[in-house]
């Protein structure tokens, strides 16, 4: 089995920074793409960032600039640094995962739980 925990979200004032993490466990083989999505009150999911497990990254337009996402391998963990923040970045964050599974060697996609970020005065 695997799980994907995330930590991180809260509240933070427009202009401000806050960094999330996620760090994948159980029966892993390999983490492939890790990223992360998010979506707020009334919309669909959105895509954030993704990361390769070669370092190749891709930003939604609307975070490029003020979004940096990194990985570390060894930890199978993925986090975003978020920058300059706006009201209209409030969502639930998700992180994702493509990840083979030790067991049968399939790769499949995890989702963790989700954490609020809510940027307001």
């Amino acid at each position: 089995q695997v799980q994907l925990v995330e930590s991180g979200g809260g509240l933070v004032q427009p202009g401000g920074s806050l960094r999330l993490s996620c760090a994948a466990s159980g029966s892993i083989f390999r983490t492939n793409t890790m990223g992360w999505y998010r979506q707020a009150p009334g919309k669909q999911r959105e895509l954030v960032a993704t990361i390769t497990r070669g370092g190749s990254t891709n930003y939604a337009d609307s975070v490029k600039g003020r979004f940096t996402i990194s990985r570390d391998n060894d930890k199978k963990s993925v986090a975003p640094q978020m920058s300059s923040l706006k009201p209209e970045d409030t969502a639930v964050y998700y992180c994702n995962a493509d990840i083979t599974n030790r067991n049968d060697y399939v790769r499949r996609d995890y989702w963790g739980q989700g954490t609020q970020v809510t940027v307001s005065s």
